[in-house]
């Protein structure tokens, strides 16, 4: 046995303990699925007769749904323990995704029942996501935040690209209905792991109001700290507009000027494999001015919009990708260790919420307007409109003192590694 666990830490850092390999092994089952899932959800609706309208519609009520929900997921996530909120998502997803499945496999899927299902998948994903980000550091030892954050990035992002690729693939070959059918058996096996994570919950203090006060305490962290704010309110607008970048105007650039969908597949792809690269660079480098570095890291991400707009080559289009993917996980991880060392832990869940609502509730919007602006400026003026409004919030984001000054605390000295508790069959805590 201890041979076998030699050798099993040549693969994984010795820091990276069973609650540690549970939720990244998790993680990187859901990620397959759901990459693959958004491809065949879309080829579903086509396949039952709807159009590109409705296929829009099913991604808006997911969309909608976890914007409705936030802040909601985001005071349970602090109410309960953490891994038995995301298990108890991932089952919502798996019998959701199931029941998908099957009215697509016997062709009996209407519209309207797509969209609801779609619909309690992104409900979960709004209980989910405040639970998952407050969740890493208690798998793992303080000392290691940086490493542990990119870890369990770069896992996400490559089961992300790999979902994507194989889903496609799977669809071609097998029909959508069957791909949706993996989808819910991952979401499955992923609420069995988190359910077998191990971690102590964090007791919620005491705030009288019931779930209101509770999100009115959470309100005044975020209102009080003016990093947090600023870059919520940058990112909602950053997101909104490389999301219309990514989903819009790459799309109908490649397609009617640099030769078909293939470039822009492959900028796409490039894209995916910078996070990756991201992710290890961000495990071995430790800025000292971690929320400065990270908001340096936002300003590539104006140089698609601008590839598209000068309308470069594939090639070129394929490098400010990967640069872009690089940079974003740059931003990423120091953003989460900004998060985990200036925000109280049993407050964590509930800014989690309102950070993930200011960087997603413009998004619909964004895409909703990105037709109407090509009408209106021209679409290469809607992308170099796109691109200014990245670099401008960004460059605002900057004038915060704390965004500039901010330093990573020095980290607690490495205390020799701790055994997990022994499961007894029970479950302690939320299991992601």
């Amino acid at each position: 046995m201890r041979e076998h666990d030699d050798r099993r830490g040549l693969r994984l850092p010795p820091w990276a303990g069973r609650n540690f390999r549970l939720l990244v092994g998790a993680s990187f089952v859901t990620g397959i699925g759901n990459s693959g899932a958004t491809i065949a959800a879309a080829f579903a609706v086509i396949e039952s007769g709807g159009s590109a309208t409705d296929v829009g519609l099913v991604a808006a009520a997911r969309t909608l749904a976890m914007v409705v929900l936030l802040l909601v997921g985001g005071a349970v996530a602090d109410r309960l323990p953490r891994q038995r909120v995301m298990a108890v998502a991932n089952t919502a997803n798996a019998v959701s995704q199931a029941l998908f499945a099957a009215l697509v496999l016997t062709h009996r899927a209407t519209l309207w029942e797509m969209a609801a299902l779609t619909a309690v998948g992104g409900g979960a994903a709004a209980f989910f996501s405040p639970a998952a980000q407050g969740l890493v550091m208690s798998t793992v030892d303080p000392a290691h935040a940086g490493p542990a954050f990119s870890l369990y990035r770069l896992a996400t992002n490559a089961s992300n690209v790999g979902g994507a690729a194989l889903g496609g693939a799977l669809v071609a070959a097998f029909g959508s209905g069957w791909v949706l059918a993996l989808d819910a058996a991952g979401f499955a096996a992923a609420a069995a792991m988190r359910a077998a994570i191990d971690v102590p919950h964090v007791p919620r203090e005491s705030v009288p109001g019931g779930m209101l006060g509770e999100l009115r305490a959470g309100w005044r962290v975020v209102a009080a700290t003016s990093w947090l704010w600023g870059i919520v309110l940058q990112f909602s607008v950053v997101n909104g507009m490389f999301g219309a970048v990514e989903a819009v105007y790459g799309p109908l650039v490649s397609r009617e000027q640099l030769g078909g969908a293939g470039p822009w597949g492959l900028a796409l792809a490039a894209g995916g494999v910078g996070t990756a690269c991201g992710a290890v660079l961000m495990m071995r480098w430790r800025p000292r001015r971690m929320l400065l570095v990270g908001t340096l890291g936002v300003l590539p991400l104006a140089l698609p919009a601008v590839a598209l707009a000068l309308v470069l080559p594939a090639w070129a289009l394929a490098a400010v990708m990967f640069t872009g993917g690089v940079a974003i996980e740059v931003f990423a991880v120091n953003w989460m260790l900004a998060l985990h060392q200036e925000i109280p832990e049993e407050l964590m869940s509930r800014v989690s919420g309102f950070d993930w609502l200011g960087s997603v509730a413009l998004s619909p919007v964004a895409l909703a307007l990105a037709g109407p602006a090509a009408s209106a400026f021209g679409r290469a003026g809607a992308l170099w409109g796109s691109a200014g409004l990245i670099v401008l919030l960004t460059l605002a984001v900057l004038l915060l003192p704390d965004v500039r000054r901010m330093e990573r605390a020095a980290a607690p000295p490495v205390a020799a590694p701790v055994p997990a508790p022994a499961h007894d069959g029970t479950v302690s805590g939320p299991a992601r």
